[in-house]
């Protein structure tokens, strides 16, 4: 996420970092590339000269020259100058008092709207809520089917009983009564551009049905058009939040930075990836630790605990405390990492990680051969590498559909990893301390 501003930004702090000291010229000079970044990332300007007009003010107070670490000093007034930009604290989601809470989701075509839908039905399902799909999109004839479709996939019931989108959300109201459900997302009618037909009927269903909350569906890697596009509806929409799609790809972050700054709208989630679990409430002292190459821990965790079975990993370490690791173990090991994420989510949440030098892919096809190459051997070479001699090498790559030299790298990775095993067991450290 973000690598471009991310590497640039770790450019400047490295400089920074370099000086015992730090002149009045050292943080003009700083400031000024972190400007030049903000603005290739697509920030809005006027976002961009607010923050660091207060980062300049902060950072020339006397106590940050004066202080041991000045570079670390400033870093640290940017990062709480960003969470500031981006809205403070994570904002919840309401669903009001009335039963079913009514979710409006509204945006143009191509923004990931319909599919946010279920993604936002399925984290509601994570949080106990009964939830009940709507398809008021009678725009683009395919919306309905999509829904429908997805909302198969995770079990949500999906209502599309009717002509026109009031008719459509009344019987869904309904409907959803019927099913005791907490709440109904509702999938709007998009454009391909903000029209004044699409924003009257909005406006009209938004003062008939009264939602708890509208929430602004816009594309991430539109960069300062999302900005534009989320001012036009708050203009006409009474929207409370905005949810960020596509953060995944080409993202440059402007968007993120500049959406609550310019629109007084909260950004309440953000779209990470493809998969139906891939859209995470936004933390913006979260997102500002990412932004500056610091990492987010919190999340990864929330992760683990949430997709690895720890009994599995309990286990798995009671056998690494006595050096009794082997190609089974290192199986599950890679089968539990493949649950909380792809190779570059994971590097993404990482602390100061140099990610410009690592190639997320090649993780990923290498997790995928791994895992084919142990599959490919019998339970005694699992249990007992060091027999694994050339003509059993040369059985496993056929039978995996790999290279010898593919197994040789599997073999030297786990033997790497069971020599480090031994040494942490020598310092009594905790292999996984999130089962704490």
């Amino acid at each position: 996420m973000f690598e471009n501003l991310t590497g640039r930004l770790q450019d400047v702090f490295r400089r920074l970092r370099g000086k015992g000291r730090l002149s009045e010229k050292d943080i003009e000079e700083a400031l000024r590339e972190i400007r030049q970044a903000l603005l290739e990332a697509d920030a809005h300007y006027k976002v961009v000269k607010e923050l660091l007009n207060n980062v300049k003010a902060k950072a020339l107070q006397e106590e940050v020259f004066r202080s041991v670490t000045p570079a670390e000093q400033i870093i640290k007034i940017l990062y709480y100058e960003l969470i500031k930009i981006l809205g403070g604290d994570r904002s919840n989601i309401n669903l009001g008092v009335r039963k079913p809470g009514i979710i409006f989701l509204v945006g143009l075509q191509g923004s990931g709207k319909t599919t946010t839908a279920v993604k936002l039905a399925y984290r509601l399902l994570q949080e106990q809520r009964r939830v009940v799909l709507v398809g008021a999109d009678t725009f683009r004839p395919a919306a309905g089917k999509q829904l429908k479709v997805l909302g198969e996939k995770i079990k949500v019931p999906v209502y599309l009983e009717g002509k026109t989108p009031q008719e459509i959300i009344e019987g869904a109201i309904k409907f959803s009564q019927e099913k005791l459900a907490d709440v109904m997302i509702v999938d709007t009618t998009g454009r391909l551009h903000i029209d004044d037909e699409m924003m009257k009927e909005l406006e009209d269903l938004s003062k008939r049905f009264e939602p708890s909350e509208i929430l602004l569906v816009v594309d991430g890697m539109t960069g300062q058009d999302a900005v534009n596009i989320a001012e036009r509806f708050n203009e006409i929409l009474p929207i409370t939040g905005v949810i960020l799609t596509k953060l995944d790809g080409d993202a440059r972050g402007g968007a993120a930075l500049s959406i609550k700054a310019v629109t007084g709208k909260p950004i309440k989630f953000i779209g990470v990836g493809e998969k139906i679990e891939d859209l995470e409430y936004f933390y913006p002292d979260r997102f500002a630790s990412r932004i500056l190459g610091m990492g987010d821990l919190m999340s990864l965790v929330e992760r683990i605990e949430k997709n690895i079975e720890m009994e599995k990993m309990a286990k798995l370490e009671e056998k690494l405390k006595k050096s009794k690791f082997d190609l089974e173990d290192f199986y599950i090991q890679l089968k539990e990492l493949k649950k909380v994420g792809s190779f570059d989510q994971i590097l993404d949440m990482l602390p100061y990680v140099p990610k410009d030098k690592i190639k997320p892919e090649i993780g990923e096809k290498e997790i995928k051969k791994f895992l084919a190459i142990i599959e490919s051997m019998t339970p005694e070479e699992r249990r007992n590498p060091s027999i694994i001699n050339g003509s059993r090498r040369l059985r496993i790559a056929k039978g995996s559909g790999t290279t010898v030299q593919d197994v040789n790298r599997l073999l030297k990775q786990y033997f790497q990893t069971l020599d480090l095993i031994k040494q942490l067991n020598k310092g009594k450290k905790s292999f996984f301390p999130f089962l704490r």
